[in-house]
């Protein structure tokens, strides 16, 4: 057969073949495609909506460009202000909204992303104001504290880590729940606040370092850390509480001082290793294993008006440095959010029942080792009205050969006072000689003018210690006796429709009832005092201005200790009462005047040597009688 070839021509007409099949083929699917397109938008949509499709189109491609640019403006702004920070600011964490909650059966702290300080610190146990409230006591809520670091970048930036966000991670470790917050200025550069709270613990772990920063943050001068509190009222009375809620710092390794209640005061201490802001009952306490350097304390009186004033007591604020190391912060502190408790404070072993005012030297040493242990004693065993009651009978007994001594050397002066007023009228014209005669009466008789006041002295460290005790004890916040709902503050029976300086607006019984018991003391005690106290040459009369104080000291009681803690009053009461009982024992039953008399005149028989006081007088009394008649 005759082999058949291809031809140029032949080769053309194929190649126009395939090219025209695959024209069709592609025109004959296109038309396809656009059919089942339209049928698809006709079952979606109605035929007049179909121009209105393609504008969502052309919307939402022109949206994704839009959100592009903004996203890239709004980076290049946040990089513009916060330099390497900006990194955190553009995290999935860095939102207003976002907290982390620690909480045990004690206290919830509610910890915010921005700032990564506490925002809220509830106490799960104690209620505000009066018990039935329904309302948790809150020391942070509402914006009413800050902390904050000040960061100077190595870019010339001033940035407050209180306006940054931290990027929260919440872990369990040995039963405690740990809390990591970091701001980061990449993955592996931040600032780091690490909180660990245990189970049944008002203390908690605190924590701050940095890794990375050496090029980010000048470190050639230590970080200022600023944390401050506007404290709310949590009781009754916001003056009585005001009047406990202070400023306090311990400083150069055990020493502590508070700032005082003056409109605004402050003070600058070194080697800091805690400071304090103690609302009364309730405290927020910052401690550090390092002391701080130095440290700017200010308090601010906030209760000008307590009419008016009765949200806030205090503004308290704390300007703390912290240190670089090797380019590096690393600072292993405490937080404690909880009730001022002596008990709970003490167990730290840091220096913190401090913070209770039990009072100065002695007063708080009685406070520490008998009122204390006392007081705890009968709580266990009665309710707390009935402990204040037998705890003051147990005082007065205890200071009943005190109060003994003190009526005894009464009896004596009133007993010599005719002999006293004789000597004075005799050497009326000669007060040196009066009282050279006197003396000598007082050395035969064998009585010692001061023997009256060394017991009273005596009594001054257990009243003082007690006027500190009750109204720090907060196991009697909220523990009701009798018409009293609250113990540790005022037991109104009457609420007045107006309101008297210094009273209030409200009427107290058991002040009323201590400054009866007082009037009745005093009348007993004072009386005899102006009987025995003979009139001393040039001095005023001592006899009318104590007839004055009775009456004066139980009004003073009444209108002082009408917003004072009812328990205080209880206790005032009740010693007056039981201490007038002991004195009426003593002088109807123990002390026998004729007997007094009697022992005197014996004494004036003996011969009697003058004791060392007795004899300083003598010489001195003599060398002044010389020195008269030289110039004469």
């Amino acid at each position: 057969m005759e082999e058949k070839k291809l031809d140029l021509n032949s080769i053309i007409g194929f190649g126009l073949i395939f090219i025209i099949l695959i024209w069709v083929m592609y025109n004959s699917q296109q038309k396809e495609l656009e059919e089942q397109t339209k049928k698809q938008e006709t079952e979606k949509v109605a035929p007049t909506t179909t121009s209105t499709t393609e504008v969502p189109k052309k919307e939402t491609v022109a949206t994704v460009i839009d959100s592009t640019v903004s996203d890239s403006i709004q980076t290049l702004k946040l990089q513009n202000s916060l330099g390497s920070f900006a990194y955190s600011a553009a995290l999935p964490s860095a939102t207003e909204a976002a907290f982390t909650v620690l909480e045990n059966d004690l206290v919830r702290l509610k910890i915010a992303n921005k700032g990564g300080y506490i925002v809220e610190a509830e106490m799960k146990q104690f209620e505000q104001f009066q018990k039935g409230s329904a309302q948790n006591v809150q020391i942070i809520k509402e914006n009413n504290a800050n902390f904050s670091i000040e960061l100077k970048t190595s870019d010339n930036r001033t940035l407050q880590t209180k306006d940054l966000f931290f990027e929260p991670k919440l872990t369990e470790e040995n039963g405690n729940q740990v809390l990591s917050l970091k701001l980061k200025a990449s993955p592996t550069q931040f600032l780091e606040y690490r909180y660990v709270l245990k189970p049944n613990d008002y203390m908690l772990d605190f924590g701050i370092r940095s890794q990375g920063l050496d090029n980010i943050i000048n470190t050639s001068n230590p970080l200022n850390l600023e944390w401050q509190l506007k404290a709310f009222r949590n009781e009754k009375s916001v003056t009585y509480e005001n009047r406990y809620t202070e400023l306090i710092f311990e400083y150069e390794g055990g020493k502590d001082d508070y700032l005082g209640q003056g409109k605004s005061t402050s003070d600058e201490v070194k080697n800091v290793t805690y400071v304090a802001f103690k609302q009364h009952f309730f405290s927020s306490i910052l401690l550090t294993d390092t002391p701080f350097e130095k440290a700017i304390v200010t308090s601010e009186n906030l209760v000008d008006d307590d009419k008016i004033d009765t949200v806030f007591t205090k503004n308290f604020k704390a300007s703390l440095p912290l240190a670089f190391k090797n380019g590096e912060l690393n600072h292993a502190m405490n937080w404690y959010y909880g009730p001022t408790d002596y008990h709970i404070l003490k167990k730290y072993d840091r220096n913190l029942d401090e913070v209770v005012p039990l009072g100065w030297g002695i007063f708080g040493w009685i406070n520490r080792y008998v009122f204390i242990p006392t007081f705890d004693l009968l709580v266990g065993f009665f309710p707390y009205g009935i402990a204040i009651i037998i705890l003051t009978i147990l005082v007065r007994i205890a200071m009943s050969p005190v109060t003994y001594k003190s009526y005894l050397s009464q009896a004596k002066m009133k007993v010599l006072r005719p002999e006293i007023m004789e000597l004075g009228t005799k050497f009326a014209k000669d007060p040196m000689k009066k009282q050279q005669e006197t003396m000598k009466l007082y050395s035969k008789a064998g009585v010692n003018p001061m023997a009256g006041c060394v017991p009273a002295l005596l009594q001054i460290p257990v009243f003082y210690a007690l006027f500190s005790f009750f109204p720090s004890a907060i196991e009697l916040r909220q523990k009701n006796f009798l018409w009293a709902d609250d113990l540790s503050s005022f037991d109104s029976i009457l609420q007045l429709p107006f309101s008297i300086p210094i009273y209030g607006n409200h009427v107290s019984l058991f002040p009323i009832l201590a400054s009866i018991a007082i009037f009745f003391y005093m009348k007993m005690t004072t009386g005899d005092q102006a009987m025995s106290a003979p009139p001393q040459e040039g001095m005023p009369d001592m006899g009318k201005i104590m007839k004055i104080m009775i009456y004066i000291s139980p009004i003073m009681m009444l209108f002082f200790f009408n917003n004072f803690a009812s328990g205080l009053s209880l206790y005032y009461f009740v010693s007056n009462t039981i201490t007038i009982g002991i004195m009426l024992v003593i002088k109807n039953f123990i002390i026998d005047e004729k007997k007094i008399h009697a022992k005197i005149q014996e004494n004036k028989t003996k011969p009697k040597t003058m004791n060392r006081f007795q004899r300083k007088m003598q010489e001195m009394m003599e060398e002044a009688e010389k020195q008269k008649n030289l110039k004469k």
